[in-house]
């Protein structure tokens, strides 16, 4: 069936022939026939940019693939197939105890796009990206062939080509994760208001390991001395004794009703200027500094999920989201970046710091060791040019932006940034020379 798909920014739709496959077997027969245009596993549609796009070629819809086969309460283990939402994941695991380590912003995410972006969370200093606890997974590549590839060992390259590689070295099929046991489905969390970027930096940097998760949004639209001003949000997983008495009774309880959904009638231009510092000035007055309080898993982790097709908000011609990662010792760019963004006329309401920790083998995961920055920017006239100006200084640190939020960036930024990518590309080629899977991404990217 012809369809027009885009990524969450909707900001370049293209259309090809999606196709959902009723088994594994139908799998390999749609890769095996597709050539011309090749072919690309898409889950739930939420990278922001192009990577599961495939204009006038074959898009596989994986979310039929749902299938939880396996809970190991004793081993911390899981075996689910690759459609599986971490949203269902979540709730199947948390009556046994159990938790997903690594949790992205939005709990709409298959596993397989998961595996295929390198989620991270907001918990990357302590425990990594996805692919960390992902302990094995079946690929079906261009041949039609399935491998179970693990971490080490024979296929461990391919398996280190897969994580991070969007899509292009096969279908994931299924996949063991680990997982973690928590006593209970909250957080406590600490909150501290800040007067501006360098003192937002300083306590983020202060303990940030003392916290199993720490994130941090910036006002993207306050000068002069109140530059960059924010709010620090750190978390532990709450213990049983921590609850109140009410949900004491039923700790690992979770429920996340969807409030309304945005429709597809509202017009681009509603986030401006007035409405960004608006809304920045109510999202700082509401968060005073405190600590110990409890929070739910939607109010501090995914608190956009109750608003069902939040990006329309955005109006027909989309948004950005730039995010990008720099050494700790470029710091000095993140300050920079947001001066420039809020000077620039563009606005942004949904900013992000962060702090990552170690990466890992994989060449195109994006944590590293350093700073990353995320913000939402309506797509208006000139926002090219400020993006240019911003890539230029991230580049010049030696950082590098995120594949699955970037949805303009060029070939030579990718290289540039990722010094790995011929090692990925070859180990690509070993498995697909003739390019079988391609994406409106690859091609754009020319990966």
């Amino acid at each position: 069936m012809l369809t027009r798909l885009s990524g969450w920014g909707r900001t370049a739709p293209t259309v090809a022939r999606l196709v959902s496959p009723r088994d594994f077997e139908a799998v390999a027969n749609v890769v095996k026939k597709s050539r011309e245009r090749g072919v690309i596993a898409r889950g739930l549609g939420r990278s922001y940019g192009d990577p599961a796009q495939n204009a006038g070629g074959v898009v596989l819809d994986m979310t039929r693939f749902d299938r939880i086969r396996r809970v190991d309460v004793d081993e911390c283990l899981v075996d689910v197939e690759a459609g599986v939402s971490l949203d269902a994941l979540m709730r199947v695991l948390l009556p046994f105890g159990l938790w997903p380590p690594v949790l992205p912003g939005t709990r709409q995410v298959t596993v397989g796009g998961a595996i295929a972006a390198d989620v991270h969370g907001k918990g990357h200093h302590v425990v990594g990206s996805f692919g960390d606890h992902v302990r094995s997974l079946d690929l079906l590549t261009a041949d039609g062939s399935i491998r179970e590839l693990t971490p080490d060992g024979e296929g461990s390259a391919l398996f280190w080509a897969t994580v991070g590689g969007m899509g292009l070295t096969g279908v994931v099929l299924r996949a063991t994760l680990r997982v973690v046991p928590v006593e209970t489905s909250y957080f406590v969390v600490d909150t501290e208001r800040l007067d501006n970027l360098d003192d937002l930096l300083a306590r983020q940097s202060a303990d940030d390991d003392r916290y199993a998760e720490s994130v941090s949004w910036f006002d993207a639209t306050a000068t002069g001395p109140r530059l960059g001003r924010g709010v620090l949000t750190r978390a532990n997983h709450a213990r049983r004794d921590d609850l109140p008495a009410k949900p004491r009774r039923d700790p690992l309880a979770f429920d996340a009703p969807r409030l309304f959904t945005v429709p597809d009638v509202l017009p681009s231009g509603l986030l401006n200027r007035a409405t960004a510092r608006a809304f920045s000035e109510l999202w700082y007055r509401k968060s005073p500094t405190r600590s110990g309080q409890v929070q739910n898993i939607t109010q501090f982790l995914h608190p956009l999920d109750v608003i069902g097709e939040w990006n329309r908000g955005y109006g027909p011609r989309g948004f950005l989201q730039y995010q990008f990662v720099v050494p700790f010792a470029a710091v000095d760019v993140i300050r920079r970046v947001v001066e420039r963004i809020a000077s620039s006329g563009h606005v942004s309401a949904l900013n992000v710091l962060k702090r990552f920790g170690p990466g890992n083998r994989a060449p195109l995961s994006f944590p590293g060791p350093g700073w990353t920055l995320c913000v939402d920017l309506p797509v208006r006239p000139g926002l090219g040019e400020l993006c240019d100006g911003l890539d230029e200084l991230v580049l010049g640190a030696g950082g590098r932006h995120y594949l699955a939020k970037e949805s303009r960036a060029t070939a030579e930024a990718v290289r540039r940034g990722y010094p790995r990518f011929e090692e990925w590309r070859a180990v690509r080629a070993s498995v697909d020379p003739d390019g079988v899977f391609a994406s409106d991404m690859s091609r754009r990217l020319e990966l």
